[in-house]
């Protein structure tokens, strides 16, 4: 086995690592200034012209479309890169990615739909779309969802609530999973729905992370029938996919980032901060606990890449995407907690980022797949021998 990264792998981090550090970490502070002068219900982020420039900045040293296609323009980068990449995203909280994407859902449109929604989102002339899948009774549980599209002529007629959905309030159309219990076995189908067709969002305030959050209600919305993405019936088709991308690869190789980042700021205060006489890092104490972040800092990269291995190798990765998830937000945790622990009042105060990082990590372990869920799919995993116990060699 070799642990190496490639030298395209290489790089590739060594640019991203030097945008991030030129480009993202000098705006902490700005973002850190936004929220201590109020006004948000969470932590602020960046504003689209910022995020715009940004990104215009980072097309022209290549950086676009990392995980689109070829076909459409795009880098195509394989899943290892693309683990690389947001890991070294994840060493800054400003809320960054790079331009020329898309939610890999759209990928299931046809050529009309490509057109209308896929190609203006990665060409940045339509905002980003809400992916509505979560409701009021269901959470996690996409099994649950009750929101329904009952066909009438050339129509589909929508009702019902989702909520917890990104870009709720930002978007101009959202992928929607529904019901569709009068066609043929009653599954989930996936629409394509403008918010010009009547649907209505509303905010939710958070703790942390992005202020982007709402609800969906949709009362009566007339969708075209052409708006169907895929089959009807066959909305799971759509959803998981990425969803798994997410848990494996990309949102737990943030985590890393972030955790490495945080305990490289404990690091440097351990060596700075006097106390009783002596530097904090030469007290046991504080060795113990910088060496248990990366215990599990170390443990947690290498599960986040054999994942991503396995993906580019066309394996099933749906067992490590559940424990990931799971492992990954909670390695984060710790280490944010442990670092805040150590930076004491400094880091509870508003001007740190510790602070900012220590309200923001929480939601790791709910969004995107709870604890619970991503371990009872795990242990149905193994009861149903899925996988082998503790296979990672395959």
């Amino acid at each position: 086995m070799d642990f190496r990264l490639s030298v395209e792998e290489s790089s590739i981090r060594d640019t991203v690592r030097t945008f991030v550090d030129r480009e993202l970490i000098p705006l902490e502070s700005t973002l850190l200034q936004r929220e201590i002068d109020g006004g948000y219900g969470a932590s602020p982020g960046l504003s689209d012209d910022e995020r715009a420039a940004l990104q215009a900045k980072a097309q022209r040293l290549g950086l676009w479309g990392i995980d689109t296609p070829e076909e459409y323009g795009g880098a195509d980068l394989d899943p290892v890169a693309q683990a690389v990449i947001h890991e070294e995203l994840g060493r800054t909280f400003v809320d960054f990615e790079f331009g020329g994407s898309v939610v890999h859902a759209l990928y299931g449109c046809n050529a009309e739909q490509r057109e209308r929604y896929l190609l203006p989102v990665m060409r940045g002339e339509r905002p980003r779309p809400a992916v509505a899948i979560s409701e009021p009774g269901g959470g996690s549980d996409a099994l649950a969802m009750r929101t329904t599209a009952v066909r009438k002529g050339d129509v589909f007629v929508i009702n019902g609530e989702k909520t917890w959905i990104t870009y709720a309030d930002t978007a101009d159309f959202c992928i929607l999973f529904v019901r569709t219990p009068l066609e043929g076995d009653g599954g989930v189908t996936a629409f394509l729905v403008d918010r010009g067709l009547g649907w209505e969002s509303r905010p939710i305030a958070l703790m942390g992370a992005r202020d982007k959050v709402g609800s969906l209600v949709f009362e009566d919305v007339e969708v075209p029938a052409d708006r169907v993405m895929g089959v009807v019936n066959r909305g799971f088709d759509h959803m998981m996919g990425f969803i798994y991308r997410n848990r494996a690869y990309m949102l737990s190789a943030k985590n890393i980032g972030a955790a490495s980042r945080l305990l490289e700021m404990a690091i440097a205060w351990a060596k700075d901060r006097i106390v009783g006489g002596k530097a904090l890092a030469e007290r046991d104490s504080v060795g113990f606990m910088l060496a248990e972040c990366e215990l599990e800092l170390r443990a947690a990269k290498l599960m986040v890449y054999q994942a991503a291995d396995r993906a580019r190798r066309g394996v099933d990765y749906r067992h490590e995407a559940y424990a990931n998830k799971v492992f990954v937000a909670r390695m984060a945790g710790t280490v944010v907690d442990k670092v805040l622990q150590l930076h004491g009042a400094l880091g509870y105060a508003k001007e740190s980022p510790v602070e900012r990082w220590y309200r923001d990590l929480r939601v790791e372990r709910i969004y995107d797949g709870a604890d619970e869920v991503n371990l009872a799919n795990l242990a149905r995993s193994l009861l149903r021998s899925y996988r082998s116990v503790g296979d990672v060699l395959t």
